[in-house]
């Protein structure tokens, strides 16, 4: 499995979402790297995303963190490492264990969450490890366990296809999960019987799959379901013989929640009565129902109750592991279930063993051969960061995330790192906005240089396998985890020769005193040689030891892939537990913070964009921060298309680019996660977000902040295009993409009076030695510039009163030209491409350049009335299929203008 003969390809895995794509990777001479879906792993059968198809245009090493730092200063291996040992063990001293705290990461591998989980739990001897998988989807974790006794995901993928219904709950497919989209799309194609419902209070690009979307209230959810658990038994779909079999507090749930009437429920749901009704039949009468969730559902005060009130429908109709059937949770990292098996959670011991259970602890503990065990639970995310603040933790290690953009409240983080004693930041990359508060930093390898493994939404176990050298002095994060341990006295218990010998000892204690008592138990792949482990195909838990060997796996061998379709749940009584849940009553809003702030994910870029905002194809479909709103409330606050809006809390605001969209709910405004201090002036949304959590699950409300919108007044609006970037930007509000060549600059500020030579000669790097050509007309409040080093165009900038009207992608692209004779020169100051170069308008289709404007010149033009003809025509939707369903609505708007 290690390569693909006769190609040189490696097969890896994919290291974005929790899909787990199946990628090879083949090195070329001229050093880039060819990336192809891997044809024959289970996951995506060859198919990927945007991002995935793009990883090679991810790969440089300009920005990488190449060598260890102390206090700024570079410093050697040793000295970084026997610091970091020194500082911790004298916290520990001084104060405690508790004293220090690990917060790490889904970009972890397996291995690396092991050893880190294993230092903190049964060496340093607290439960202070804590991930940023808590912010996704420890929701799911805490419904799961309250359910079913574990952690577990009941399906597998292959239920998406043989479902006759799919219910996607607060889960946007189409750009988060993009080919689980693709498979369900495929199957649904094959079988145009089945029906898909999407709730979901955005009408998201996933809503083009749906008959039936249910654009719901924030936190509509467990009203919705609490009733349909009501509707399932008045109407007789319940299975009797299921429940009394396999479950418990069945008449309890239902005494909950029948109580409520239909208006009640849809009130609280914000639902159309008839929707409802529809929706309620639908499930009723079909037998073969699987319902997806992901962050609407976890990313809530109540998200543990909305995970319960969807299983309690599935136990209730026996609807769960068996073909076509079952809840499915589906994480958004790549080793989010990785973490959750290794314990990597501060509520979680090893191998989903418990760590309130005291013979979990003794067992695990006498595995490990600890002089300690964690005793009780440690602090869960936003805690953790509040005890920084409150500085009761005096040393902290932050492994491969960025907290201080993407914890709630971030900036009373950032504030918190400022005054903690020690921080230690293990990172790939050297310009988070979380670095600069590290006394330490400690490069760690990255995607394409570790070598381990990692678990996906359904279980299935894959090996990342490196395909180039490690870059500068980085270092595997498991190694540099097990250097410290070993300096702080515990070095036969880290001894460990490679990644290979951490995966056997995971493997070992997960079969440890099991015997069937737990689900995650893959005895069967201890054991391995190294040869065997380089081998190791894509393999779905349970791998229990009577399984075949593991060196003879075959890819998707495994057993009993699918749980609780005879029961077997994991509480002490082998039954699952029905939650009661009542339908909670409606959240008035403060009358000073009217809308509800929602954030997520963008199709093309990944968590704070330290991999995606290098590549300039990936930053072309969405090069600057934006709030989406409803054209009811854009119209109220006086708020037109482009305009920059301020988004307000009473934690923080955001200034970013108003798209209004009736795919928007009223009275919501969305904002994506995503941009940073590195990319944007002040586009960190989380700054703005609730520090607010579950109370089961410590997962914080990302999506139901208060909050309100304002039209920010700017004087002027500026574009400019740079092959350098600008070391820094004054105006208020700025954001930054790479592009093709250099950088796209977007700009805005509410002083009208400025040097505007002085600004673009800063923006446009002009120094004296390059010429600067001007075109002003302050009359219109017009002004260009274009900046030249000898006939190279070095950059050039427009300045205008209100949003700027040049085509980027055009302006972006002059970046490319060696030379610029004179005519050219005044066509770029004039903005356009001019008629034989039509503005292609917004990325769609980031695989081939396609935009907007191309697509609908399709439609209108030459007749491309599908996707698939647009796809023939321009390539547009042919490659990854991510932008198919943008294509889709493209299509129907021009056909709906052109009608008109």
């Amino acid at each position: 499995m290690e390569a693909v003969a006769g190609t040189g390809g490696v097969r890896t895995t994919c290291p974005y979402c929790g899909v787990g794509c199946g990628v090879v990777a083949t090195p070329a001479p001229d050093g880039s790297v060819i990336i192809e879906g891997d044809a024959e792993h289970p996951a995506n059968f060859g198919r990927l995303c945007s991002k995935g198809s793009a990883l090679g245009t991810t790969l440089s090493t300009d920005e990488r963190l190449l060598f260890p730092t102390v206090s700024g200063r570079r410093a050697t291996w040793d000295e970084a490492l026997d610091l970091v040992a020194n500082r911790f063990a004298a916290a520990i001293a001084s104060h405690g264990p508790d004293s220090v705290a690990f917060y790490v990461s889904g970009q972890l591998l397996t291995e690396d969450y092991y050893v880190a989980n294993k230092l903190m739990k049964g060496f340093i001897g607290s439960g202070n490890i804590d991930t940023n998988s808590r912010l996704c989807m420890s929701s799911s974790v805490a419904g799961h366990r309250r359910a079913f006794g574990s952690d577990t995901v009941p399906g597998t993928y292959e239920d998406l296809e043989l479902a006759d219904l799919v219910v996607l709950v607060g889960s946007n497919l189409a750009w988060c999960h993009p080919v689980i989209y693709q498979r369900i799309a495929a199957a649904k194609a094959l079988r145009p019987s089945m029906k898909v419902v999407l709730v979901d209070p955005r009408r998201t690009m996933t809503a083009d799959i749906a008959d039936l979307h249910l654009a719901i209230a924030p936190d509509g959810d467990v009203a919705l379901f609490a009733g349909l658990l009501a509707h399932l038994d008045r109407v007789g779909a319940a299975d009797a013989a299921y429940i009394d079999a396999h479950t418990r507090d069945y008449e309890e749930a239902l005494k909950a929640t029948s109580a409520a009437s239909g208006e009640e429920i849809a009130t609280a749901s914000g639902l159309d009565a008839a929707d409802i009704a529809v929706f309620y039949s639908l499930f009723a009468a079909t037998e073969k129902v699987v319902t997806v969730y992901s962050q609407g559902v976890n990313q809530s005060v109540t998200g543990t109750d909305k995970v319960n009130a969807i299983i309690n429908c599935h136990l209730a109709t026996g609807r769960i592991g068996r073909p076509g059937m079952g809840p499915f949770s589906v994480t958004g990292q790549p080793n989010a279930m990785g973490g959750r098996e290794v314990g990597g959670m501060a509520n979680m011991l090893a191998a989903h063993m418990a760590i309130e259970e005291p013979a979990d602890r003794a067992l695990v503990q006498r595995f490990w051969q600890s002089p300690t065990i964690a005793e009780r639970p440690g602090l869960k995310a936003v805690d953790l960061f509040r005890a920084v603040s409150e500085r009761r933790i005096q040393a902290l290690w932050i492994m491969g995330t960025n907290p201080v953009d993407s914890l709630p409240d971030a900036d009373a983080v950032r504030e918190g790192l400022a005054a903690c004693p020690f921080v230690v930041v293990s990172d790939v990359v050297s310009n988070t906005d979380t670095l600069p508060f590290a006394d330490v930093a400690l490069p760690a390898a990255a995607w394409g240089e570790k070598d381990g493994t990692v678990t996906n939404s359904e279980r299935r176990i894959s090996r990342q396998r490196p395909f180039m050298p490690a870059a500068g002095e980085a270092k595997p994060d498991w190694w540099i985890i097990a250097e410290v341990a070993k300096r702080m006295g515990f070095a036969d218990a880290f001894a460990f020769s490679g990644p290979a010998d951490v995966f056997d000892e995971h493997a070992r204690l997960s079969a440890e005193g099991n015997d069937g008592a737990r689900d995650f138990d893959i005895g069967g792949l201890a054991g391995q040689s190294v040869e065997g482990y380089e081998r190791m195909a894509p393999v779905q838990w349970p791998a229990r030891a009577r399984s075949s060997s593991p060196e003879e796996a075959t890819i998707g061998q495994s057993l009993d892939t699918r749980f609780f379709g005879a029961g077997g749940f994991f509480h002490p009584d082998g039954k699952a537990r029905f939650i009661p849940l009542a339908v909670p009553k409606p959240v008035k809003a403060p009358a000073a913070y009217p809308f509800v702030l929602n954030t997520g994910r963008v199709r093309d870029h990944w968590h704070t964009m330290t991999r995606t905002g290098l590549s300039a194809r990936l930053s072309a479909h969405m090069a600057e921060p934006f709030a989406e709103l409803h054209p009811d409330d854009a119209a109220g606050l006086g708020i037109a298309e482009a305009d920059i809006v301020r988004v307000a809390s009473e934690h923080g605001e955001v200034l970013v680019r108003c798209l209004v969209t009736d795919r928007q709910r009223r009275g919501s405004v969305f904002v994506p996660m995503h941009w940073t201090d590195q990319f944007a002036g002040k586009g960190r949304v989380d700054a703005a977000v609730s520090p607010a959590v579950d109370p089961f699950s410590g997962q914080p409300g990302l999506k139901q902040t208060h909050a309100r919108v304002s039209r920010y007044d700017a004087a002027w609006h500026g574009f400019a295009v740079t092959r350098e970037r600008p070391a820094a930007l004054a105006p208020d509000y700025f954001a930054l993409a790479r592009t093709l060549g250099g950088w796209r600059i977007e700009l805005a500020d509410r002083e009208a009076d400025c040097d505007w030579t002085g600004l673009a000669r800063h923006v446009l790097g002009c120094g004296p030695e390059r010429d600067l050509i001007a075109y002003r007309d302050d009359g219109a409040g017009l002004h260009r510039f274009a900046c030249f080093d000898g006939e190279r165009l070095a950059g050039a900038l427009w300045i205008a009163r209100g949003p700027v009207a040049v085509s980027r992608l055009w302006a972006a692209s002059q970046l490319a030209g060696e030379r610029h004779e004179p005519r050219d020169r005044v066509r770029l100051l004039a903005g356009r491409g001019g008629a034989d170069r039509p503005d292609p308008g917004a990325i769609v289709c980031s695989c081939f350049s396609v935009g907007v404007n191309d697509i609908a010149r399709a439609v209108l033009d030459t007749n491309c009335l599908s996707v698939e003809a647009v796809g023939a025509a321009l390539k547009a939707g042919t490659n990854c299929g991510s932008c198919r369903s943008e294509i889709k609505g493209i299509i129907d708007g021009a056909r709906i203008r052109h009608t008109a």
